[in-house]
């Protein structure tokens, strides 16, 4: 088998001459090139498997060398070296399609890291297939429809990056479960993928727990502690809920994505760390950022990739194949006989709108295992509303205050729904299901739960 071959473009002569020498020790070929044109030569005559490239070129810059290589060889890694301090660059070579970046002067531990986790990339990319049982596929991404396979598309373009990445959309609708996809199909999938909830941290242990610590350096600290980012090394680190990351932790996650180091508490050395970061929340973050409640630095250095994804509401042809791959786990887990659905509850489960997404649809169904006789689950054992056929007027209509929570907004529009329905029907429960267009039974259940006597 050949030595991979590596493209190197750089005006410098003593740059080029360094990664040629330290490529060279990695068992790496180098072709070498001074400007655009004559690199652009070269990638018309052989086939690489790296390229790395400087900011500034004599005819150009490496943005425009990126975007040649994203077009016309897209299966091509190519890493960026931009001045120190200058992260703008590095993060619009990163939205132009680089792989990565490496600043000035050349850190060889950092560079050594990103030329073999390019190759691995380029190894991953031209491999055969997994199997269908291994590792990448007991955590898919489900769904036939057009949103879910579009997921799927940028899911794959993006595990070919080491771009942070932020992914937006409602509670429930599988921001972690695409950020875990991302790492399984990309070259860090031997590394740990580290997810953490930024708003479940004290605040008093957060720079502990993202660093970690040494011995001695608080109270309480006992011994050394590996913090996430170390923990993930090699890796990804996923941020869950990062818009709930109070200010002064915000300046410390920024500089340690912009220095690729972290210090831990106690230390008085930097520590380099290679971690890829995925970020998520359900809040509107630029919203945020007007307001001043988040640092529109670091949302910019997190923000480099997008990836939204779809309410369940907007791919309701997926709901069919959800809900009968989360039956056979339930049942699996629970030892017992997958059940099946009777078409009215399907059809319900099709009107129904989920505000919660794909885990509220879970939750239901293992609500409705439990309650169901037999083994089939009927329209009664959803306990979800899916008529309301209540004449109301607007003046009845409850209006949302915004500092509300959601459930106890929606248990108050469904208290005042089932009182008003019991009192046009003189509180004849029989009566009041029906025209509520729910079972007996589901009414019973909701009576209880609201303390409706």
């Amino acid at each position: 088998m050949s030595n991979p071959l590596a493209l190197i473009v750089d005006d410098e002569p003593d740059i080029r001459e360094l990664l040629e020498i330290t490529l060279g020790r990695m068992n790496i070929e180098t072709r070498s090139a001074e400007d655009l044109r004559s690199a652009r030569a070269l990638l018309e005559n052989e086939q690489f498997d790296l390229c790395l490239t400087d900011m500034r070129l004599p005819d150009g810059n490496g943005i425009e060398l990126v975007e040649t290589i994203s077009q016309q060889y897209p299966q091509l890694p190519v890493a960026v070296i931009t001045a120190h301090g200058n992260m703008d660059s590095a993060v619009q070579a990163l939205k132009a399609g680089a792989f990565d970046f490496v600043s000035k002067p050349v850190d060889l531990t950092m560079l050594r890291k990103l030329v073999g986790t390019a190759l691995k990339l380029e190894q991953h990319t031209t491999s055969k297939q997994k199997p269908p049982d291994s590792e990448e596929r007991k955590s898919e991404l489900l769904g036939k429809s057009p949103a879910a396979e579009q997921i799927r598309t940028m899911i794959r373009k993006l595990a070919r990056s080491q771009a942070p990445v932020f992914i937006s959309g409602e509670s429930g609708t599988g921001k972690e479960l695409a950020a875990r996809l991302i790492h399984q199909q990309g070259p860090r999938a031997d590394h740990n993928f580290i997810a953490v909830n930024c708003g479940a941290i004290p605040q008093e242990l957060m720079e502990s727990e993202f660093f970690g610590h040494l011995k001695g350096s608080f109270t309480g600290a006992g011994a050394d502690k590996e913090g996430l980012f170390q923990a993930a090394d090699g890796g990804t680190l996923f941020l869950d809920e990062v818009a709930d990351l109070p200010l002064n932790m915000q300046v410390k996650l920024l500089r340690a994505i912009q220095e690729k180091s972290i210090r831990p508490v106690g230390a008085q050395k930097e520590l380099p760390v290679d971690v890829r970061i995925a970020s998520a929340t359900h809040k509107d973050l630029s919203s945020l950022v007007d307001q001043g409640d988040f640092r529109q630095d670091l949302f910019y250095r997190i923000n480099v990739i997008e990836l939204t994804i779809p309410p369940l509401r907007d791919r309701k042809e997926d709901i069919a194949l959800l809900a009968d791959k989360m039956l056979n786990r339930i049942a699996a887990q629970s030892g017992t006989e997958k059940p099946r659905i009777e078409r009215a509850a399907l059809k319900a489960l099709f009107d129904y709108s989920f505000p919660g997404n794909i885990r509220e649809l879970e939750n239901i169904l293992e609500r409705a295992i439990a309650l169901c006789e037999g083994n089939t689950i009927t329209l009664d054992d959803l306990l979800i509303p899916h008529s309301t056929h209540i004449e109301t007027s607007k003046s009845a209509t409850p209006v949302f205050d915004m500092n509300t929570p959601l459930d106890a907004h929606m248990e108050k529009v469904e208290r005042e729904l089932i009182t008003q329905a019991l009192e046009q029907t003189h509180w004849n429960k029989t009566a009041a299901a029906k025209k509520l267009g729910i079972s007996f039974r589901a009414l019973r259940y909701k009576l209880d739960k609201l303390g409706i006597d």
